[in-house]
């Protein structure tokens, strides 16, 4: 794929998915939010068992979650009184789709740079083998 192209890909990515790679990055921007997922990762949590950990109210530890909820990176179940809080990983395939493109593409990139730098270096000693100025 040429860089050209890559990076219209890319864009084309970035544009249509906008508003879920934003939210998604807002919400990950918080280090509380990332700390609840974290806690998420090992099975689903109330609440209070999510605000445990944290010096702040049940009610800022709720925002938080609204905000990861907006962003589909958490749902909320309900049983009986309860309503527990589950991690929603499959939420992160956009932002992680679109890093792998930028991964790739500076990838790319770099191959092209290193093959370059060879080219270069083997034409440098070429020319001084021969008697030539460097």
């Amino acid at each position: 794929m040429c860089l050209a192209s890559a990076l219209v890909t890319v864009y084309n990515q970035m544009v249509m998915n906008a508003t879920a790679l934003d939210s998604t990055f807002a919400a990950l921007a918080d280090p509380t939010r990332r700390a609840i997922l974290a806690r998420l990762a090992a099975g689903e949590a109330s609440v209070g068992e999510l605000a445990a950990p944290f010096a702040m109210s049940q009610p800022a530890v709720s925002k938080h979650l609204r905000v990861l909820e907006r962003a589909g990176l958490i749902s909320r179940g309900r049983a009986a009184q309860r309503r527990p809080c589950r991690l929603e990983a499959s939420a992160l395939r956009v932002a992680t789709d679109w890093l792998d493109a930028l991964r790739r593409h500076w990838e790319e990139s770099y191959q092209r740079l290193d093959a370059l730098l060879e080219e270069m270096k083997a034409a440098e000693a070429g020319g001084q083998r021969r008697g030539g100025k460097p």
